[in-house]
């Protein structure tokens, strides 16, 4: 089944995002195809940086990708002031990179 993940950056912690974010782009890449799509939440402007996290991930069910989300090194580090979980289902698009 696919979850939707969106987690929400605290506030003045991009010191926590950079640091971090090389064991978080291991962590996403050792999970293989169970990541559809992610990438980081952006602020408003065209300068806007990042403000969280977003994931379309595969699994069982809503506890595994629980757990799949508090392991991140980014939860883990504690990056996040909010993670919210949904149950997601694909109509339209394709997976991909987008350079």
């Amino acid at each position: 089944m696919l979850f939707a993940i969106f987690c929400y950056d605290k506030p003045d912690s991009a010191g926590i995002r950079q640091a971090t974010r090389p064991a978080h782009l291991e962590y996403l890449a050792d999970a293989g195809d169970r990541v559809k799509l992610g990438g980081p939440l952006l602020g408003p402007g065209e300068d806007g940086g990042p403000i969280g996290s977003m994931l379309i991930v595969d699994a069982a069910s809503e506890a595994a990708v629980q757990l799949f989300a508090e392991n991140d090194p980014y939860a883990s580090a504690g990056l996040f002031e909010q993670v919210d979980i949904h149950p997601w289902r694909r109509v339209t698009g394709s997976w991909g990179a987008d350079s």
